[in-house]
């Protein structure tokens, strides 16, 4: 699948405000501080004893999942009703998709049902792009994840968790550690922490798991552990996506854990502060070991807690968007 050169064109309005949320390339900085801000507004609804405010009231949600991701698509849901919306989670594997229905006739019917929202995640790269190009004006696009393209929420899900700890994304070191090959989650938070400006960005990766070109994303690129985090205000573990690896591209787990592994001795390189943040789900053991993922540095869990209040920015800001868009029409 493709997508369009300048993503900017179609995420956005003319305004300039959120319609789509498909990738961070072309969004500014204005932009993604907004969804920062908003998230902000959502952090802590789940403390209070009613969680809905009725910004989406009469809206209705479809969780259109073409690969299995119970969390995401449990944060979507959960961030949705407590929007007010309604919410489908369409099954993949027992819809008409598996029975040759095609993606636009799947698609139609939703729009046919009045559906306003559709979270979509898709093994295949520009998925999203193509559904926010094909869909009537009034339905909003989020991508939950494309292929190795984009993981949009989830970044922006650690950028705040990042300024909640941090404060400001100024002057800050950040390691991103891993199979940065097959992980589209690297890349959103690459283009992410950049447009949001923090000091430095560095992957830490056997050669066998850096893309070529990566470093034109504007990173530094390390082999060794020891002085990839050397110093860094954050590190942010991946998981080792071998559902996604072809041919010997590791010697063995347990190879990969003694070079790679996030231990307590590594964290040691880091700078005292430092936070430890995982995308998850983790593989204790291989990518990081459990008094690391456990201990006092690591905010893994609220990342999870996070990821509510991000997505509920996003879905509001962008039926708001699509609702401002139709008004012109």
């Amino acid at each position: 699948m493709t997508y369009p050169v300048n993503p900017r064109d179609i995420q956005l309005t003319e305004d300039g405000q959120l319609k789509h949320f498909l990738s961070i390339s072309g969004l500014p900085k204005s932009l993604l501080t907004e969804i920062l801000d908003t998230a902000e507004s959502f952090a802590n609804m789940g403390e209070q004893s009613v969680k809905k405010v009725p910004l989406l009231r009469g809206k209705t949600l479809v969780n259109l999942f073409f690969e299995n991701s119970t969390r995401t698509r449990a944060t979507f849901e959960l961030a949705a009703k407590r929007l007010s919306a309604d919410v489908l989670n369409l099954d993949i594997k027992t819809s008409s998709t598996s029975k040759g229905e095609t993606l636009m006739d799947t698609l139609q019917n939703m729009e046919a049902m009045h559906a306003d929202l559709f979270v979509v995640r898709h093994a295949d790269s520009g998925a999203a792009h193509f559904i926010a190009s094909q869909v009537t004006p009034r339905v909003a696009i989020i991508n939950a994840g494309d292929g190795r393209h984009a993981h949009p929420t989830q970044a922006m899900l650690d950028m705040f968790t990042i300024r909640r700890h941090k404060g400001d994304f100024a002057g800050l070191k950040v390691a991103i550690v891993g199979d940065i090959l097959h992980s589209r989650v690297a890349r959103s938070q690459i283009r992410a922490l950049n447009t949001l400006g923090v000091e430095e960005v560095r992957l830490v990766a056997p050669k066998t798991l850096l893309p070529v070109g990566i470093e034109d994303l504007g990173v530094k690129l390390y082999t060794r552990m020891d002085e990839g985090i050397r110093d860094a205000d954050v590190v942010i573990m991946l998981r080792l996506q071998k559902e996604r690896m072809s041919g010997a591209l590791l010697p063995s787990e347990s190879e990969y854990y003694r070079l790679y592994g996030l231990t307590t001795d590594k964290l040691a390189f880091a700078h005292p502060d430092a936070i430890v943040m995982h995308p998850g789900p983790i593989n204790r053991g291989v990518e990081i070991e459990s008094a690391v993922a456990d201990g006092p540095r690591s905010v893994i869990l609220q990342q999870v807690g996070y990821g509510i209040a991000i997505r509920m920015a996003v879905m509001s800001m962008a039926v708001s968007g699509q609702t401002q868009e139709r008004a012109k029409i």
